[in-house]
């Protein structure tokens, strides 16, 4: 069994989603699909996919095989090319994810301009709060915030962003202004749900947290309803800077408080360490990293108007 051949009917089958589609990209009958795939399950002891009528869904064993055989077979395509004398130009699909807001506010813009200067890649950008798997859920590269868990990914510093509390300036006039965060119990807040301490707000540095209650006028599930609400004068809100960076800049929303808030959160690029970078991430990379750097950097001043 030529091994390469049937990494590419494999993963050709899983990207066309049938055999018939695959035998048909690839110029090759059906049965050769269907006996190929089968031998490979056989050589490997694991079944690669489950097949019905109508679809064909990979298994666990089946979407861990699949990453590896995409980065083999480029590393290959690499390799050809490279040896042939070939100028290497960055092509393929990269997949992208970020969480929903950030991502909207903060790397679009930079994939936008990415598509630009590199025609022969296209881009799959996935906006999700969700924390996705890189390696199950195909995944080129992961923007994340916060603190990261120990992995064998590879991360990469983008910047910070803050945990603002702020309010309008009409609420704020009406109700006074909060010194110190114990002050807040003696205001409206607005908070989300599915918070861990939805009756509390921590702030200070890691080492010496102030926890101080909070009285929740109004929960809401999104930082886009909190801001609004804010806005519109209902009470005080906490949400990550960039969450409220325009109508912060604008002058519609206030910062309060702003010498206890805890310390910034980092934003990382995560991406997979096994191999050789692909040319076609590499070069993802080494533009948007000093562009996102940039994003953030002048993001986190938030300055008002004079």
């Amino acid at each position: 069994m030529d091994r390469l051949r049937a990494m590419s009917i494999f993963a050709e089958a899983v990207e066309s989603g049938s055999f018939s589609a695959a035998g048909r990209q690839l110029g090759i009958p059906l049965p050769t699909v269907s006996r190929t795939i089968a031998e490979l399950e056989t050589h490997l002891k694991a079944r690669l996919l489950n097949r019905t009528t109508r679809q064909l869904t990979l298994t666990d064993a089946g979407r861990s095989y699949l990453a590896s055989c995409k980065r083999i077979l480029e590393q290959v395509e690499e390799a050809e090319r490279g040896a042939a004398g070939e100028y290497s130009i960055p092509k393929g699909e990269l997949v992208v994810t970020a969480p929903l807001a950030f991502g909207r506010v903060h790397v679009l813009p930079v994939i936008c301009e990415f598509l630009g200067a590199y025609p022969d890649i296209d881009i799959h950008l996935s906006l999700s709060d969700r924390v996705v798997h890189l390696v199950e859920d195909h995944v080129d590269v992961a923007v994340r915030i916060g603190a990261l868990p120990d992995s064998s990914m590879i991360a990469t510093r983008a910047g910070f962003i803050r945990h603002i509390v702020c309010a309008s300036a009409d609420y704020l006039k009406r109700n006074g202004m909060p010194r110190e965060p114990v002050d807040l119990a003696a205001h409206a807040c607005i908070t989300f749900e599915g918070l861990r301490y939805p009756n509390a707000w921590t702030f200070g540095q890691q080492n010496h947290p102030i926890e101080v209650p909070i009285h929740s006028r109004l929960t809401v599930n999104t930082a886009e309803a909190a801001v609004d609400a804010a806005m519109a004068g209902v009470g005080i809100t906490r949400v990550l800077s960039y969450q409220a960076a325009t109508l912060v800049r604008a002058g519609a929303l206030k910062i309060i408080l702003e010498k206890f808030e805890p310390e910034p959160l980092p934003v990382h690029l995560v991406y997979g360490a096994q191999g050789l970078v692909p040319l076609k991430l590499r070069a993802f990379l080494d533009f948007a990293l000093p562009r996102l750097k940039d994003s953030l950097a002048s993001r986190a001043a938030l300055t008002p108007p004079d």
